[in-house]
């Protein structure tokens, strides 16, 4: 698994679909997770954000995913995800997430903030 993969799988395996957050069309049907896609190597850290996407009434979708996320970072907040390569290092950023407002049509969003590392040559 390359490190894009790696990211996508990451982002798909909560139970909704998920997108590179250039690649997501204006019609996605809701729920939904939006990552950004950065890429580097070794001793370089990374910042990733995420965005949990949903059309309620009630932020408890939202919330409820962006605790499986956090669950799945682990007790320490952190994980790691082999690569054909290496590794992949996320985990949480500060803050980890925030809820954000003004988006219309009862759109509810969590902006998730992690930072991590490839443990890879390339």
């Amino acid at each position: 698994m390359n490190k894009s993969q790696a990211l996508n799988n990451f982002w798909n395996s909560f139970g909704i679909p998920a997108y590179d957050e250039n690649s997501v069309q204006d019609k996605t049907p809701f729920p939904y997770i939006t990552y950004s896609e950065s890429l580097d190597s070794f001793e370089n850290v990374i910042t990733f954000t995420a965005s949990i996407w949903d059309k309620n009434t009630s932020w408890k979708f939202v919330t409820d995913k962006q605790e499986e996320i956090a669950k799945r970072l682990g007790e320490y907040g952190h994980c790691i995800i082999k690569l054909d390569n290496g590794y992949l290092f996320l985990c949480k950023g500060t803050p980890f997430a925030q809820r954000m407002s003004g988006l219309g049509d009862n759109v509810k969003r969590i902006y998730l903030n992690l930072i991590g590392e490839f443990f890879t040559k390339y």
